[in-house]
């Protein structure tokens, strides 16, 4: 079910009803009726892949249960190996197997025998990247004593599966989630319409920027041959906001949907494009996937710390495999890989850091140096979006040489001034946000009511009236 289509529009009253006058009180039944309620979400596009869910839930359960009566460290490496294996086991399967069989008799070729990959039929279960990850972290904390076990069936069953960010994140922790579906809720107001607000600027987001965008981005990036550098670099452009927008408004429609139900999810989105450096941009994108590999691959390997063999060693590592998170494709391996270069200079001179504060923190323009910085990073960012966005590794170096070919500087062939107007609206109304938490988080300021209510009535205006095709969420398939 999609978050942009009638049908969720009257999934999420009628849950929200069911949730706070008949369940009203009781946490238990507020979280049997959020199970059903998020199965039923998630079965509405495959109900077969269902069975995946509560496989991945019912032995990450067990895993929990079973380390919490394990003295013996063999015994609970045992566990943890067990729901590392069936929760690896089902993303390498489903997402993995066709590019392993390709890039295997691909690499015999090199040596004179060709081979005859075998190729399965395999339907990409959609989120099956974050709720196994979501799953699998339950078991690494609680291996590792940083989250108690749950013997709330229902309860966990929940956090695994809970509708608003099941199947693009944000990927939530135990520690974070887990307390609030054993505990009473209380119904917030406050926090419901901010909720609503946050909703709004999302499908904002992805109704009216991102899915305008993709008309421009799919033709330009289909006909990359037939314009000069200048569209293609546009052409880029637009693919940033474009997958910044689809994402970001996912999260946003996510978070705001859960304070509906008086849960609070982590912010997976700080104003990335605002970022002066690399390192920055990376700790505002994807937050809960990058603090995810932080955690649980990165630290453990060392992190920073030690020589700078090692440094570089670790920094390839978990750019390379966030990358491969993303999909079975070299782009996004080259992706990865452009990313990680971009970053280890700031790694290796400790300057990774540096700017951890708000961009122009007490004034309401940026001074030129920070400008320069804001500039530069986004368009190493936009250069390596070519890749995540390009079918294969050809066509993403042929369309980055047509960029900076001799007609970088001629005139666009595409004149899109509607496109332009709806990013100058974007980025204005975050950029005044920029210290919020979402850029609808403006009860607190004292505007007029008539302000206040004339942009929520021309964010609805636009998302009917300007509102492009209706179109999946770009990290469904993810």
């Amino acid at each position: 079910m999609l978050f942009n289509s009638i049908e969720f529009s009257i999934f999420l009253p009628l849950v929200f009803v069911l949730y706070w006058f008949v369940a009203n009180g009781n946490y238990k039944k507020q979280n049997i009726l959020l199970l059903f309620a998020s199965y039923f979400f998630y079965g509405w596009w495959d109900w077969r892949f269902l069975t995946l869910i509560f496989i991945s839930s019912l032995v990450d359960y067990a895993v929990g249960i079973g380390l919490s009566k394990a003295e013996d460290l063999r015994q609970r490496k045992l566990f943890l190996l067990t729901s590392i294996i069936v929760n690896l086991g089902f993303l390498g399967f489903f997402k993995y197997f066709n590019f392993f069989a390709e890039s295997f008799a691909t690499a015999f070729t090199l040596f004179g025998w060709h081979l005859q990959p075998t190729q399965l039929n395999i339907i990409l279960p959609v989120g099956i990247s974050f709720y196994t990850f979501q799953s699998l972290s339950y078991s690494i904390d609680v291996y590792k004593h940083k989250c108690e076990p749950t013997k709330e069936f229902t309860a966990f069953f929940t956090f695994v599966s809970f509708f608003p960010q099941l199947v693009a994140g944000p990927i939530e922790r135990a520690k974070n989630l887990l307390p609030q579906l054993v505990r009473k809720r209380v119904f917030d107001y406050n926090s419901a319409v901010d909720g609503m607000r946050q909703i709004l600027w999302g499908l904002f987001k992805k109704v009216v920027v991102a899915d305008n965008a993709a008309n421009y981005v799919d033709n330009i990036f289909n006909n990359y041959t037939d314009y000069a550098g200048s569209t293609l670099l546009l052409g880029a452009i637009f693919f940033a906001f474009q997958i910044y927008c689809d994402f970001s408004g996912y999260s946003d429609i996510a978070i705001g949907s859960s304070r509906l139900f008086g849960i609070n999810l982590m912010t997976n989105f700080a104003f990335p494009y605002f970022s002066r450096d690399i390192a920055e941009f990376w700790r505002r994108w994807h937050i809960s996937l990058a603090t995810w590999f932080r955690d649980y691959v990165y630290i453990p390997l060392g992190g920073s710390k030690g020589s700078i063999t090692k440094k570089i060693r670790n920094i390839i590592i978990i750019f390379l495999i966030s990358a491969f998170w993303h999909g079975a494709n070299w782009t996004f391996i080259a992706w990865g890989a452009i990313n990680a270069l971009y970053i280890l200079p700031l790694i290796l001179l400790n300057r990774n850091r540096v700017n951890t504060n708000i961009v122009a923190e007490n004034s309401f323009f940026p001074n030129l140096w920070e400008f320069v910085q804001i500039g530069s990073t986004f368009f190493l960012t936009v250069l390596a979006w070519v890749y995540f966005r390009s079918p294969d590794i050809q066509e993403a170096n042929s369309y980055i040489n047509g960029i900076f070919s001799k007609t970088f500087f001629s005139i666009p062939e595409v004149h899109p001034k509607f496109m332009f107007l709806l990013i100058f609206i974007l980025t204005s109304i975050e950029w005044i946000q920029r210290r919020e938490r979402h850029a609808m988080q403006i009860a607190k300021f004292n505007f007029p009511i008539y302000i206040r209510w004339g942009l929520y009535y021309f964010l609805v205006f636009a998302v009917i009236v300007f509102g492009g095709a209706q179109q999946e969420f770009i990290y469904f398939q993810f």
